[in-house]
C-alpha cells in the first residue's frame, strides 16, 4: 500500500465535493484525508485528496475522478515536486507552572504557537508536513490531549510549469 496525493480543480457548485467522495466510496477506494477550498478564481475550488492502494488502485482513482463532469482537472502532486502542508490545533491539559513551561518548550522547538490560554489548558497551533505533525504530537505523548484538530493536507506544485489556468 502506498499513498498519493491528488489535486483537482473542480466547478465550485453545490455537491461537488459529495460526488467526489461518493466516487470513492461507491468504488470502495479509502481516503486518508481531503480538503477543499475555493480558489483566487470564485468559479473553482482546489481540492486535495490523499488516498492510499496499490499501483492499480491508485492509477483507477485518478482516472475515475478526472472523468466527473466537475472535475476540470486532476493531478498528482509528487513529493518532490510539491508543498504539503497541515494544519492542527491541540488542547492540552495543563495542571502545573512546570507543565506549562515544559509544553511551551515543546512549541518553541517546533515553531508552533499558543492561540488560547486557560487556567488550566493551553491551545497549540501548528502547520507543517504531516512527519513534523506527528513528531510534535510524540513529543506531547506524556502529557494529555485534551481536544485536536487537523485539517488533512493541503499542497501545490513547485514553481509555474504544471500551473493549470482555467
Amino acid at each position: 500500500m502506498q499513498k498519493k496525493v491528488f489535486q483537482l480543480l473542480a466547478d465550485n457548485t453545490s455537491g461537488v465535493l459529495s460526488r467526489i467522495s461518493g466516487l470513492f466510496s461507491r468504488r470502495g477506494y479509502n481516503i486518508e484525508s481531503i480538503t477543499a477550498g475555493v480558489t483566487a478564481d470564485p468559479r473553482y475550488s482546489r481540492i486535495t485528496i490523499v488516498a492510499s492502494g496499490d499501483d492499480e488502485i491508485l492509477e483507477q482513482i485518478e482516472k475515475q475522478v478526472g472523468k466527473l463532469v466537475d472535475v476540470r482537472d486532476i493531478k498528482e502532486l509528487k513529493p518532490d515536486e510539491s508543498v504539503y502542508r497541515e494544519l492542527v490545533l491541540i488542547k492540552v491539559k495543563v495542571t502545573t507552572a512546570e507543565q506549562r513551561q515544559d509544553i511551551i518548550s515543546i512549541k518553541d522547538l517546533f515553531r508552533a504557537k499558543i492561540i488560547d490560554v486557560a487556567t488550566e489548558s493551553l491551545m497549540i497551533e501548528m502547520t507543517g508536513t504531516q512527519s513534523k505533525i506527528e513528531a510534535f504530537l510524540g513529543m506531547l505523548e506524556n502529557y494529555e490531549i485534551l481536544e485536536l484538530a487537523r485539517t488533512g493536507i493541503a499542497g501545490l506544485g513547485r514553481g509555474t510549469k504544471n500551473v493549470t489556468i482555467l
